[in-house]
């Protein structure tokens, strides 16, 4: 009997060894909620000689266990003083690995970093390349164009001669050039008009007595179009057309050349300039095509007017357009201008040119 209980005793401390640990009871997670098997929570089983707890708690000294197999599959007997050796630790278990934390809204992501070499940086273009897309970019103010074509590009006349030349746009018409006329041959003063082709074509009488009161007579255009926005092959068939009816109807083709608006570019400039016309703008406007009053119009030209300045007035306009305060005008002016010395000549006789190519 105590032979069985002995062999029994020594049973139960080789389970305990094996183990390693007694089972986990309910509050330490063996029961719901806990780990399902011994498994899940195993850890490597000390190797025999080292201290294992017991159920109480207590250590136990490790007794010799059945002897370790042989190569040939034999017991090589019993050895309780030589040192078992270790037995493999059971893998791990596989640990959950927690969902990343989704990225928060204002976080700032990081920047990848650049992998392989690194790009060259884009190359500079040429300096030619960039002063030559420069130059094609720039547009010259008028006055840029003045400057750099002066011989080509007029605005007033010489200052040490104490003339001053009256210019007419936009004629003719039935109902304000004649007026003009009127005054300017009561008084004996010859003067510029510029005028449309179109308006030229529907007005020829009035054109040839322009011409017959020595006057002169300058191109301004077909339509009136704004120049800057016209091709130079568009720009050039506004003047080319003009310039055929107004041979045609006075027997000369004008020299003097007057963008509506007073507006062209460089191309164009340089398009008249090789066919023999001289631009002719002004350096006194006189308002008068925003319907202004009597003493409006004679306080803008009285008041700027100097030697050699070329004065701006209208003798046509639009349908809505009021021109009677430049003929009620015209009188007082040409008397206060005479009043203070000055000459009243023609464009052509301010610039010393002819007034035809």
């Amino acid at each position: 009997m105590k032979r069985l209980i002995a062999i029994a005793a020594a049973g139960c401390v080789l389970l305990t060894a094996g183990c390693g640990q007694r089972a986990p009871s309910a509050d330490e997670g063996g029961g719901a909620g806990g780990p399902s098997s011994f498994a899940e929570r195993a850890v490597p089983a000390p190797a025999p000689g080292e201290p294992t707890a017991g159920p109480d708690g207590a250590a136990l000294p490790a007794p010799g266990g059945p002897a370790p197999l042989s190569a040939d599959g034999r017991t090589s007997g019993t050895q309780p003083n030589a040192a078992a050796p270790v037995p493999t630790p059971a893998p791990a278990p596989a640990q959950s690995v927690p969902a990343p934390e989704p990225a928060k809204p204002n976080a700032k992501a990081e920047k990848p970093r650049q992998r392989g070499p690194a790009k060259p940086e884009p190359k500079a273009p040429a300096v030619s390349v960039q002063k030559s897309q420069s130059s094609a970019a720039k547009k010259l103010s008028l006055s840029e164009l003045r400057a750099k074509y002066p011989e080509a590009f007029k605005v007033s006349g010489a200052s040490k001669e104490r003339n001053v030349a009256l210019t007419f746009d936009d004629g003719p018409d039935d109902r304000f050039t004649p007026q003009v006329l009127d005054v300017l041959k009561a008084h004996g003063v010859k003067a510029t008009f510029f005028l449309l082709g179109k308006r030229a074509e529907e007005h020829p009488d009035i054109v040839r007595r322009i011409v017959r009161e020595g006057h002169a007579i300058g191109n301004h255009s077909y339509r009136h179009p704004q120049f800057p926005k016209l091709t130079v092959d568009q720009f050039a068939q506004e003047i080319e057309q003009t310039e055929e009816v107004l041979n045609r109807l006075t027997g000369y083709r004008p020299k003097l050349l007057r963008p509506p608006y007073g507006a062209i570019d460089e191309e164009q400039l340089q398009w008249a300039k090789s066919r023999g016309y001289m631009i002719v703008n002004w350096n006194v406007d006189s308002l008068d095509w925003k319907n202004l009053g009597e003493q409006q119009v004679s306080g803008n030209i009285l008041g700027h007017a100097k030697a050699g300045s070329i004065v701006l007035q209208h003798s046509a306009g639009g349908d809505k357009q009021d021109l009677s305060g430049t003929v009620k005008a015209l009188p007082g002016i040409i008397a206060k201008l005479r009043e203070q010395g000055y000459g009243l000549v023609t464009v052509p006789e301010l610039l010393h040119l002819s007034k035809s190519k």
